[in-house]
């Protein structure tokens, strides 16, 4: 953090602007600590640095599958990589300490320069609204910023004291939101440098694809059409309009070769089906399963759960410029050091030849860990030797996606005498998305950590665990290759194997005859965090027990040290799955600023919506067979529901919000449409 002599604060962050509200939420924490007035604050994009490695990031979004290397040696691994990463919701847990220390730091040194001036204790000055204060004397932090930066700070520091802790836990303005509301925030295609062009892309399909022809002649009848770029696996058309260069792309049709057999829906679903049929890798269990689950009377169901889009508002974008053998990009990144090292590469430049600006992206979307744009825009600026900013259009981000990875479960259960569950397995087949991510984005002494685990992936059935207290649980990945690129999606495997788990509870408590939310409560034995989650979505919701005809549905889950309870009122209207309202209650621990957690569990809500009714695509000559935003069934205006939020108040740690809301809406919605029509839906996305 600086503070100028002007008076402005600025607070450098090291996380993605993705529309989460990070960059409010540590500036909040910095200035809370160092006393300043809110409106002097601001922010800038940290620079690639160890110090901003993230390690918690690594532990949540991989679900612990490099437990096995000590912490401490997995903090010195992010660091030496420069493991800056934007994932997980990890970024208060990671850096809200850090920045108390910055803005605890910064306080006692401006104390100190003011002590010195009014010959006083320095600890008995204090701080209020940018200002040091003792008794009626009184000095602005733009006066004394310059001879508190040649004074050292205590040690300890004075976190929490002197007047600090005042804007703690307000809803103070978002940072972002003036320059988003006026137009002025610049994302990666707005930016513009002399003698810049513009290029649109097309890839092949699915696979080992390679261009095979292409027309440049044809390009050239287009207005405004500069050059064309051929590339083993894309074409890129360069114009002086983005609209220019797709035009002339859709008069080239470049044609692509893909080995046989093509991908497509039916090449993705075999896999699974088969995977569920051989020997599984148990990752979790609870107790012994034993012969629990042999012979008469065990509940069994299967679930699936399809290829889902990160659809962000923003396609990938990049705007690259090389000059003297210097490579410049400026681009949403998740990751940058990995954006760094990749373009390098793509140039075939040195890594410190390459500066990375990061810029917000245009939707909470997982897709900014990929770093494929940035070499594409690479590539093209070093051939071109002129800026360029490099678009994707709708239907390549549709067609090239890191998909949600598809999944099927085949869950089985034997009630006990009193209606408890006695023994609970899980059998899931879905691809080692997480070893695909490590591969990506991990150096490679993390990933060899893992190799113990064989084939299986933690990451693949991450949140299958119930978190009930179950006798016997057993929980195993059946890996599957499905020839189609996955990623991460928000709320990654929890999206699936929470629909799993709630689904089948669900069917559970019918089938002992209780009703279904103290059947959970029950279930749950010391866990007041998520109980107090379920009676209070209950309450607020007017839950009615989701009998028949009530169209209401319930389900609950705990992530990332967070616990949410989600209701649902869901029926079938001319033929489409209509919900009315979602209600949810969540525990978060302590919060920064209500506001944001409220701003986040409400995109949850509606992008687990997306998630539960649409947001996939159909796989056909390893193409997608959605073309525009408006084939997905994202949820529109109309089709939103009426949204009740209940935060509970919490002493505890801050956990994760940022995906929290996303897995339960899926089997909220799915119970809700059994107690509306009387028959179980286990397919996502829900289709009439």
């Amino acid at each position: 953090m600086k503070v100028g002599e002007d008076g402005h604060v600025t607070v450098a962050v090291p996380q993605l602007e993705h529309g989460q509200g990070i960059w409010t939420a540590l500036a909040q924490v910095v200035a809370d600590e160092l006393g300043a007035d809110w409106r002097t604050v601001g922010v800038e994009p940290a620079p690639l640095n160890p110090l901003y490695a993230n390690p918690v990031a690594l532990d949540s979004l991989f679900e612990g599958q490099y437990d096995r290397v000590p912490e401490a040696l997995r903090r010195t691994l992010a660091a030496r990589a420069t493991l800056m990463l934007t994932a997980g919701s990890s970024s208060i847990r990671m850096f809200e300490d850090g920045c108390r220390q910055a803005g605890a730091a910064a306080r006692a040194l401006l104390c100190m320069a003011a002590a010195k001036r009014w010959g006083v204790a320095w600890d008995a000055c204090g701080v209020a609204g940018g200002f040091v204060v003792h008794g009626d004397k009184r000095l602005r932090f733009a006066a004394l910023a310059a001879e508190a930066a040649r004074l050292t700070p205590p040690d300890p520091l004075p976190i929490g004291m002197q007047g600090a802790g005042k804007l703690a836990g307000r809803a103070v303005p978002r940072l972002d939101a003036p320059a988003k509301v006026d137009g002025s925030a610049t994302f990666a295609g707005d930016i513009r440098l002399p003698d810049m062009v513009h290029a649109a892309i097309r890839q092949g399909p699915t696979g080992d694809s390679r261009l095979v022809a292409v027309d440049p002649a044809v390009a050239d009848r287009t207005r405004g059409v500069l050059t064309v770029v051929e590339n083993p696996r894309w074409v890129a058309a360069v114009a002086t309009t983005w609209w220019a260069a797709e035009r002339a792309l859709q008069a080239m049709a470049p044609r692509f070769a893909t080995p046989a057999p093509a991908v497509d829906d039916a090449r993705i679903a075999a896999p699974l089906a088969d995977a569920l049929k051989a020997k599984g890798h148990r990752l979790a269990a609870v107790g012994e399963i034993g012969q629990l689950l042999d012979g008469n009377g065990v509940i069994a169901a299967d679930y699936a759960v399809d290829i889902g889009l990160h659809a962000a508002l923003e396609t990938p974008s990049a705007t690259a410029a090389y000059r003297d053998g210097r490579l410049e990009l400026w681009l949403p990144t998740g990751a940058p050091a990995v954006v760094r090292a990749a373009a390098a590469r793509a140039a075939g430049i040195g890594e410190g030849e390459v500066v990375v600006h990061p810029v917000m992206g245009g939707g909470v979307s997982s897709a900014t860990l990929d770093p494929l744009v940035a070499e594409q825009a690479a590539i093209l600026a070093v051939r071109l030797k002129r800026p360029v900013c490099l678009v994707w259009s709708r239907a390549e981000d549709i067609a090239h996606d890191r998909y949600r990875p598809p999944a099927r479960a085949r869950l089985s259960a034997r009630l006990a005498g009193n209606g408890g569950v006695a023994a609970w397995q899980a059998a899931i087949a879905a691809p080692a998305t997480g070893r695909a991510l490590a591969a990506q984005l991990l150096p490679a002494a993390f990933v060899a950590a893992a190799s113990g685990l064989g084939e299986a992936d933690r990451y693949a059935v991450a949140g299958a665990l119930p978190p009930y207290r179950i006798p016997a649980v057993a929980i195993d990945h059946h890996p599957a290759d499905i020839g189609v690129p996955t990623g991460h999606v928000r709320g990654g495997a929890h999206g699936a194997t929470c629909f799993f788990t709630e689904s089948f509870v669900d069917e559970l408590a019918r089938a002992a005859n209780s009703e279904p939310v103290s059947y959970r409560i029950g279930m749950l034995g010391g866990d007041t965090r998520l109980a107090r989650c379920l009676s209070t979505v209950a309450s607020l919701g007017g839950w009615g027990g989701g009998v028949p005809g009530s169209g209401q549905g319930i389900a609950c889950h705990a992530f990332r040290g967070s616990f949410v309870a989600v209701l649902a009122e869901a029926a079938l209207e001319d033929g489409r799955v209509r919900v009315g309202r979602l209600v949810a209650a969540v525990d978060c621990g302590r919060t920064i600023n209500a506001d944001l957690v409220l701003q986040a569990i409400e995109g949850g809500l509606i992008h687990g919506l997306a998630q539960a009714t649409g947001a996939t695509t159909g796989i056909a000559a390893g193409r997608a067979t959605a073309r525009r935003i408006g084939d997905l069934g994202l949820p529109r205006l109309v089709d939103s529901p009426d949204i009740n939020i209940e935060l509970i108040r919490s002493d505890e740690e801050p956990g994760g919000v940022a995906e929290l809301a996303v897995p339960p809406v899926g089997p909220a919605v799915a119970n809700a449409l059994f107690a509306a029509t009387g028959r179980r839906w286990r397919h996502l996305p829900l289709r009439a």
